[in-house]
């Protein structure tokens, strides 16, 4: 039995709870900096207001799209490529960079649950890289001489 397929479905759905908590955080920060009104540094409240709540909707976003990815490899049980693959990579290596940040801000709880995820993404995109190869004894479906080489071998070079 394959494990890939299991484990897209946890990533698909892993992926769309954390968009949807990303958005609600940083949309939950965005009214707390609001009702404060509060500058820090001289910025304007109002501004850092809302500039949470894009980032907030854009991670949010982002997340969904890879979790959608996720979602279509463990429909279609086959890897995904081109700007699918590249959204899942570039998920886990978000998922490493704050997991790094998380372990002195937030705390090792923060930590395990980003290097879980990390692991859990990277375990999709190996799982559908490895090779099946035939069992022993059986032939490949689309080759003809069982090697794949060419039925007569190419002439030998002359000297000249």
């Amino acid at each position: 039995m394959s494990v890939r397929r299991p484990v897209a479905w946890v990533v698909a759905v892993v992926l769309f709870v954390e968009a949807v908590g990303v958005a609600a955080l940083n949309w939950f920060l965005a009214v707390v900096v609001d009702r404060q009104d509060m500058s820090l540094a001289g910025l304007d409240p109002d501004m850092m207001s809302l500039s949470s709540k894009i980032g907030g909707v854009v991670f949010g976003l982002y997340f969904a799209l890879c979790g959608l990815v996720a979602l279509l490899v463990a429909v279609r049980d086959r890897a995904p490529a081109g700007v699918g693959r590249i959204l899942l990579i570039s998920a886990a290596v978000v998922h490493g960079l704050l997991g790094a940040f998380t372990w002195g801000l937030v705390g090792p709880g923060a930590f395990v649950f980003m290097i879980v995820v990390l692991g859990l993404i990277v375990l999709l995109l190996m799982t559908y890289d490895a090779r099946e190869e035939p069992a022993a004894g059986q032939r490949p479906e689309d080759s003809k001489g069982g090697d794949g080489s060419p039925v007569s071998p190419p002439p030998a070079p002359t000297t000249p």
